[in-house]
């Protein structure tokens, strides 16, 4: 069977439908920082833990005290690598450090798993603006394009204000109102014409 046109979702939201069968993605939105051939790799924005930043930095040996941060929460990025940090942050300017390991997302986005961008943080330095998590959101090739077919998913492009200054009990609400839509018109079955 040929492939179809292949869509690219980076910079983009994932917008779990209702009735979302898959318990660990039931009521997320993930932004997504990779789409290829290869797969996809994205972040929940919306499931913190019960962690706050100012802790995640004592666990690895580092002070926060940078208060608009150290309270914040880290967040559930998803089931794979959930021993593992992520930083999505805003693109530093060309004058700034770059860290080891970051991947940059076209529409501004970096995320960042090296060690660096958290001893930056910690010295005062660093991006302004940062959602951190343990773990990423993971599918092998076609496997999103599978989801999507299947009516498992909504996608819109990312508005980075979503991440960093929307309450997180509303980051649901407000990436669908991004599509016009209101969540208590949504169908928790999946309809085929």
């Amino acid at each position: 069977m040929a492939a179809g046109p292949r869509i690219d979702l980076t910079n983009q939201f994932l917008i779990a439908m209702p009735g979302m069968a898959d318990e660990t993605f039931a009521g997320t939105v993930v932004y997504l920082c990779e789409h290829n051939d290869k797969g996809a790799l994205g972040l929940v924005i919306n499931k913190p833990i019960d962690i706050k930043l100012r802790r995640l930095f004592e666990k690895v040996e580092l002070s926060l005290d940078r208060e608009e941060l150290a309270e914040q929460p880290v967040f559930f990025g998803g089931p794979v690598q959930t021993e593992r940090g992520f930083v999505l942050h805003e693109k530093l300017g060309e004058a700034d450090a770059h860290y080891n390991s970051t991947l940059s997302v076209p529409g501004g986005l970096e995320m960042t798993t090296s060690k660096d961008v958290l001893e930056a943080l910690s010295e005062g330095s660093g991006p302004r603006r940062v959602l951190v998590t343990l773990g990423y959101s993971g599918w092998q090739a076609g496997q999103l394009e599978d989801e999507l077919g299947r009516n498992g998913w909504l996608t819109v492009g990312a508005d980075p204000k979503v991440i960093f200054d929307t309450p997180i009990e509303q980051r649901y609400d407000t990436a669908l109102s991004l599509l016009g839509i209101d969540p208590h018109m949504l169908s928790q079955e999946a309809g085929h014409a």
